[in-house]
């Protein structure tokens, strides 16, 4: 339970992900694919790292590429030069037959080398705007406080608190 009184349950599941070029695409067709495999109300999120010299890219495949090539082959294709970038999340709400959706954005660039030893993905080679360091040389408080999945939930949240009556 959180500290909104909202119980969540993480569900793991296996299913193959549709392929589109937006990461809000991405999470709605994920959630109506999953509507009638999960009971009750639900919420998805999508997530997609665009950096501006790459043309957007890896964008809403930056699963795939941090697999496949990592922050290494990232830095690489940048010819070991920096670049403005963002991390974008998509969270789509499925909530008594409603759906609605919630984007986070945060904001920085790409470094020309990792750094830090927390965090996963692509938290090495991230700056976060008005910062010097990488998400991955921040602790999980930091993080969390400022990360694009955090600012997507909150406003799913605030939705959530704004409705008339408990959530069963």
């Amino acid at each position: 339970m959180d500290s909104e009184g909202i119980m969540i349950d993480w569900i793991r599941m296996k299913y193959d992900e549709t392929q589109e070029d937006t990461v809000s695409k991405i999470s709605l067709k994920s959630m109506e694919f999953l509507k009638g495999r999960i009971e009750g109300d639900f919420f998805i999120e999508d997530t997609g790292l665009f950096i501006e010299k790459l043309g957007g890219f890896p964008g809403p495949y930056a699963s795939y590429v941090q697999k496949t090539i990592g922050n290494a082959g990232i830095i690489r294709l940048l010819g070991g030069n920096t670049s403005p970038a963002y991390f974008e999340t998509c969270a789509t709400l499925l909530l008594d037959g409603i759906t609605s959706q919630y984007t986070g954005v945060l904001r920085g660039s790409i470094s020309i080398e990792p750094r830090g030893n927390s965090g996963f993905g692509y938290d090495p080679v991230f700056i976060p705007e008005n910062e010097t360091r990488t998400l991955a040389e921040m602790n999980l408080n930091e993080k969390n406080s400022i990360s694009h999945r955090t600012r997507a939930l909150a406003q799913m949240l605030a939705y959530i608190r704004s409705r008339d009556g408990p959530i069963q």
